[in-house]
């Protein structure tokens, strides 16, 4: 069986309606670019207010994929 490396990348998504839908921009972007995508995970989940209500909501992401071999 032949070696894998992966490589990870940060990303932050935002949505008006949640931190569900923040992750969910996150990885859907991800994956327009990039290809083997393994594993999402949440960092960080935080809040932009606008006269002290939640404007946007933000989740940090944490993504890795599988660097293609080039032989």
């Amino acid at each position: 069986m032949a070696e894998s490396v992966y490589k990870f990348i940060e990303l932050v998504g935002t949505s008006t309606e949640s931190w569900e839908k923040a992750a969910t921009a996150a990885v859907e972007m991800a994956s327009k670019t990039l290809r083997n995508l393994r594993i999402a995970e949440v960092k960080e989940l935080d809040m932009h207010l606008e006269d002290g209500k939640i404007a946007l909501y933000r989740a940090k992401v944490k993504i890795s994929f599988k660097v293609e071999r080039i032989d």
